[in-house]
């Protein structure tokens, strides 16, 4: 390949990488080798000039830009900066600077480099009025609703803040710790893909179509930056000092210097203290302080060069692989699991990384006793991330290849078009799938019996007790009090417990079912649209994917669940225990309503769109999830999809809003009393 043909080829390389780390937030490379490779582009196009190109990489941001929001241009472009991992790039910065000012004095205001989704906040006479994603730089995505939800910003400021009547404000909204790490807990749980790291949970939560599930992952936000002429301020440390008495999370961290010295020694503190804090950042940002000087410097295409960020080397350590053992999960998924040498890394000792499936473990060509490369994705989930190949003996020992069959049961295992995992499909009669079954019934957010645990189904089944969730509701007192009646007490708490279960709503108990790729939500969805598990276990694929929120991977699981006829039985037997199998009948409120076909989009703050779906129907009217000429209006909330606004405005389908719906059905709108 020459350098014209690399160009090319960096560019749609670089392309995919910015898809998967702002669109998807799945990032296949690290920070470092995304950076390395736009430099690398960088330099070859400036040996070709000739090879120049607009839309190249290297002239833009990356974009999260999203067609299920509404686009608001900003009034500034939101820039990237550029990017530097060693202390000669801090010196070359530093004399740039020194340089551009003619050898005027300057402060550099150093600040934590926070790893989460940059935005963007609008406020006008004093209340918050737009809050907008990076997306492009030109343009970004309208979250306004869900940063609503994060309680660290403010929404209205007080009456004796003495800000501009409008100004903007930016920063990076961040999923903490805690909160990341009992999302992963909840995602293992239930055999959902787990967030790399919280920058990538931040992002996949605010692009939630539900303002609840925001609200439910607690995410923080942190302010950086106050664009524009409207700051009676004359530098950007002063400008942020202001922001904080008016109420904006600013970070304590943030410290002016003067010379290149004090700049190493805040980079070295911070190296090391940046771990004991409760949100993830991943180096330092160097600032010129005073907005004049700031304006003489200017820009680049894409970078201001009055500001560079220096990003923290990643936690590294070199340890030998001793085995690759296969886990078999509820649902049947399949992850391969390296056992290494144990090795000290980020405070923890660590022993066992995932090799997450079969394309990784290809990526890495992997050999048994191979020395490899461990890093903590996010500081918190360790993974191999490469290969020492040059410790590798003459002789190395075997290639690790993906098994072909369930190390549990022996049946050959499946993956399903586009999707990474290979699982077993004898969901019937593979232990772990049943026992893991079992656990995901009792679990709180299904059936919640909580007065069983993991531990107690593993006793109960190897007991020979239980084979399947149906047996729960046979067990009895004696079963389970011991010899000498000495667990009588706890027994029949248990007993209870599961007795109780039975008043559990229809929605919990699809979920409960384990039917691969049916959560929480599909099964709120699933309940709300078939009513009861007759309608749900005799729906085609066709009938389900008319269901906002069900694909056609999730439809084609459903139908293959319920076509089991081991599976039909088991939800027979739940049904005779008593078990709820059907939603309770509505209670009419009106006809106001009726004959009626309403689309429901966009987020809403009095009511979720599920509650929003009832009370059309407590009303007389139709939920449709699709617009056709037969549609008679939209219910439109905040964000409503650009395509659903299209095609209504094609159709000449009526918008109603929420407080204007709200008064049609003779329900006060409390938000706007």
């Amino acid at each position: 390949m020459d350098e014209k043909e690399r160009i090319l080829f960096l560019r749609k390389e670089l392309e995919r990488h910015n898809q998967n780390y702002y669109l998807r937030s799945k990032p296949e490379i690290s920070d470092r080798e995304f950076d390395e490779l736009m430099h690398e582009l960088m330099d070859l196009e400036g040996k070709h000039p000739e090879m120049d190109d607009a839309n190249s990489p290297t002239k833009r941001v990356g974009s999260d830009l999203s067609n299920e929001f509404q686009h608001i241009k900003h009034q500034y472009p939101m820039l990237s900066l550029g990017n530097t991992y060693n202390r000669e790039d801090v010196r070359a910065f530093y004399e740039r600077v020194k340089s551009g000012l003619g050898g005027a004095p300057f402060d550099i205001c150093c600040e934590l480099k926070y790893d989460g989704l940059g935005i963007s906040l609008i406020y006008e006479n004093k209340r918050l009025k737009y809050a907008v994603t990076r997306g492009d730089g030109v343009q970004g995505d309208d979250v306004t609703a869900n940063i609503r939800t994060i309680r660290s910003i403010p929404l209205v400021l007080t009456d004796d803040c003495d800000c501009p009547d409008t100004f903007e404000i930016r920063g990076e909204v961040l999923m903490p710790w805690d909160s990341f790490e009992e999302l992963n807990r909840q995602r293992e749980i239930n055999e959902e893909p787990l967030f790399a790291n919280p920058r990538n949970a931040a992002s996949g939560t605010l692009k939630s179509k539900d303002s609840r599930v925001v609200a439910a992952r607690k995410l923080d936000a942190y302010l950086y930056y106050m664009p524009g002429n409207e700051m009676k301020g004359v530098s950007h440390y002063e400008n942020l000092q202001a922001a904080k008495r008016w109420g904006f999370k600013i970070s304590d961290a943030m410290k002016r210097i003067k010379t290149l010295e004090e700049l190493y020694e805040y980079i070295d503190f911070w190296d090391v203290e940046r771990k004991k804090l409760p949100v993830a950042t991943d180096g330092i940002v160097l600032k010129v302080d005073s907005i004049a000087q700031q304006e003489q410097l200017g820009y680049t295409s894409k970078t201001p060069r009055w500001a560079i960020a220096y990003k923290f080397e990643a936690e590294k350590a070199r340890t030998q692989l001793l085995d690759v053992v296969f886990q078999v999960g509820r649902t049947g998924n399949v992850t391969p699991v390296a056992v290494m040498e144990p090795v000290w890394l980020c405070g923890t000792t660590v022993k066992r990384a995932s090799l997450h499936n079969a394309d990784i473990i290809r990526s890495l060509n992997l050999h048994l006793g191979d020395y490899v490369f461990v890093e903590k994705a996010g500081e918190i989930i360790p993974q191999i991330v490469g290969v020492d190949t040059e410790a590798r003996s003459f002789m190395p020992g075997p290639e690790v290849t993906f098994i072909k069959t369930c190390p549990e049961c022996g049946t050959p295992l499946v993956r399903d078009e586009g999707m990474a995992a290979h699982y077993c499909p004898n969901d019937t009669g593979c232990p772990p799938q049943i026992k893991g079954k079992i656990v995901h019934y009792i679990s709180r957010d299904a059936m919640n019996i909580d007065s069983l645990g993991a531990e107690t189904i593993e006793d109960y089944y190897n007991r020979g007790l239980i084979k399947d969730v149906s047996d729960l509701y046979k067990i009895k007192i004696t079963d389970i009090c011991g010899y000498d009646r000495s667990r009588e007490k706890s027994a029949r708490k248990i007993v209870n417990a599961i007795e109780k279960s039975k008043q559990q709503s229809f929605d919990r108990v699809i979920y409960a079912l384990g039917i691969r790729y049916v959560g929480k939500v599909a099964g709120k969805i699933l309940a709300q649209h078939f009513k009861n598990m007759e309608r749900l276990s005799h729906a085609t694929i066709d009938e389900l994917t008319e269901v906002e929120g069900i694909g056609e991977i999730m439809a084609s699981s459903i139908v293959t669940y319920f076509n089991n006829p081991i599976n039909k039985e088991l939800v027979q037997r739940l049904q005779e225990c008593g078990v709820c199998m059907e939603m309770p009948e509505v209670e009419m409120q009106s006809n106001v309503l009726e004959g009626k076909s309403i689309v429901i989009s966009g987020v809403f703050q009095s009511h979720s769109r599920e509650e929003y779906k009832a009370i059309i129907e407590m009303n007389g009217g139709k939920n449709v999830s699709s617009i056709s000429s037969k549609t008679s209006f939209i219910l439109a909330g905040e964000n409503m999809g650009p395509s659903k606004y299209e095609k209504a405005q094609k159709l000449g389908i009526p918008l109603v809003g929420e407080a204007e719906f709200l008064g049609m059905i003779g329900e006060k709108d409390e938000d706007n009393l």
